[in-house]
């Protein structure tokens, strides 16, 4: 038995050795793109901040933390983190290089420059404390209260076109653009689950897709799988669709139109701590209800301060600068327990810099 084992091993590890070697080119590539990409929005983003000054000034929003300072050094490691582990992905032949990274310049110049003008807007409400100046807008009516706010003091709420537009370019710049490799955290999770199944036999759901960032990214890693997007925004639908090629549902994440047991996997990143406590647990468990037994919930979100100790003083500034509303009950709720109830169980666990992700089994 103990030589079986050990030449099964040994099998395994010339198998993935191969892969490394077969997808080696590809993770430079990957390694180039992220590097070019991370160059572009931390400038971007530097410059937003070096105009507006969201810390200084008499409006600025006020924040104290009882968390010790973030280590420069700690930061940047967590930051790196989410690149290797992407590039490691990508050499591992779970999913192909992603194309996230400024190629048309011309393009990447105008959408940079249309964040860096849309940066005035957004540091007005944040001086303000404005987060609901979309209630104003006709377009919002009929739409839940929780989901009528400007998070993160975006222009246009969920509700315009310039908003989904924008979206991308404004968390990348957020996050000195790692936001691409953060959010694959649960594309790498779900691809290794399924690595060997036939996808043509596959079915999957990104609920709450938004702009389309992450659909693209599954589209791309399971081209033959059945895939659509669900989103309760028509604007964020229309830009996920450009940018997907795939259908899109325009519905309400806490009624699904979907039939029990009907989806072999339900993608979700970035919703949780965007939805009231009440909410969180009426997702959940609509996210476990259309899932086929045996079926996946690839989930990502923010790290909470139990996960990533060292960064707590950033996590908790976060709401007070972003208007995050229900990031504080977010931090605090135990999400393993809160699928639990739904049905759903922990199979996998992975983070990189400030986003968990887990794959949950029904």
């Amino acid at each position: 038995m103990g030589q079986a084992s050990g030449r099964a091993s040994g099998r395994e590890r010339r198998l993935a050795a191969d892969r490394r070697g077969a997808f080696a080119l590809d993770a430079a590539a990957q390694r180039g793109k992220a590097a070019a990409k991370a160059a572009w929005w931390t400038a971007a983003g530097g410059l937003a901040k070096f105009i507006t000054r969201p810390t200084e000034g008499k409006a600025a929003p006020r924040f104290s933390s009882d968390a010790p300072p973030v280590s420069q050094g700690r930061l940047r490691r967590a930051y790196l983190s989410a690149f290797e582990k992407d590039a490691a992905d990508v050499a591992a032949g779970l999913y192909p290089p992603m194309e996230d990274a400024p190629s048309h310049p011309a393009a990447s110049i105008l959408k940079a420059w249309d964040f860096i003008a849309d940066a005035r807007e957004v540091d007005g409400r944040r001086r303000r404390g404005d987060g609901v100046e979309v209630r104003d807008d006709p377009k919002s009516q009929g739409y839940p209260a929780y989901y009528r706010q400007n998070f993160h003091y975006q222009s246009g709420g969920w509700f315009t076109a310039d908003s989904a537009r924008r979206y991308d370019a404004q968390v990348e710049a957020l996050f000195s653009g790692a936001a691409g490799a953060m959010r694959r955290r649960a594309l790498s999770l779900l691809a290794r689950h399924w690595r060997g199944r036939d996808q043509r036999d596959l079915r999957l759901m990104d609920v709450a897709c938004g702009s389309g960032a992450f659909l693209r990214d599954l589209a791309e890693a399971f081209p033959r799988a059945a895939l659509a997007g669900v989103d309760l925004s028509p604007a964020y639908l229309a830009e996920a669709r450009a940018r997907s090629g795939r259908g899109m549902v325009q519905a309400n994440a806490e009624r699904l139109p979907l039939a029990d047991d009907s989806l072999d996997a339900v993608t979700c990143v970035y919703l949780f701590h965007e939805l009231p406590p009440r909410v969180r647990s009426i997702v959940a468990a609509e996210l476990a209800r259309v899932l086929k037994p045996g079926g996946v919930l690839a989930f990502a979100d923010s790290v909470q301060p139990g996960d990533e100790p060292d960064l707590a003083r950033m996590l908790e500034a976060f709401p007070a600068y972003f208007h995050e509303p229900f990031y504080g009950s977010y931090a605090e709720t135990d999400l393993e327990a809160l699928f639990a109830a739904a049905g759903l169980r922990v199979v996998g666990r992975d983070k990189a810099f400030l986003t968990k992700a887990l794959l949950l089994e029904k």
